[in-house]
């Protein structure tokens, strides 16, 4: 699974998108792994400037499955919040509860925003720590 970010669909939804974001969201569509949360719905329909954007946000609320925003998520964001202030870390408040859904709900995220990278170099992720000892192991041969 994959919750993918605002930032992603946004590519996703415009002709003019960036082709890997929109090849990634596309694929995880097909294979039925994308998700969203209320908040990424929320950012999606407060910036849908037409007709067929509000068509196809209609289609994705039938068939995108919603990951909650529970309370441990939002523990899990004011812990990334506590930790990127301590590192000198600005970022919205949006992107820090968007990457705790992910965390808490030990899905990927797909995203075309740096604010996630920043995020991720205080915190990283699981993968991201994997593909890191994984590099280190790799060095030392």
């Amino acid at each position: 699974m994959v919750l993918v970010d605002t930032s992603s669909w946004i590519h996703f939804l415009r002709p003019d998108g960036d082709a890997a974001v929109r090849a990634r969201v596309g694929a995880a569509l097909q294979a039925g792994s994308a998700r969203w949360c209320s908040l990424i719905r929320l950012e999606l329909w407060n910036g849908a400037g037409g007709d067929r954007e509000k068509k196809i946000l209609r289609q994705f609320e039938k068939r995108v499955p919603e990951l909650a925003i529970t309370s441990e998520v939002w523990s899990e964001a004011y812990e990334l919040a506590r930790r990127c202030r301590a590192a000198g870390v600005t970022v919205p408040a949006t992107g820090v509860l968007i990457d705790a859904c992910a965390r808490q709900h030990a899905v990927a995220l797909e995203h075309a925003d740096s604010d996630f990278d920043h995020i991720a170099r205080v915190a990283p992720r699981e993968t991201e720590r994997e593909d890191a000892e994984g590099a280190q192991g790799e060095d030392e041969r």
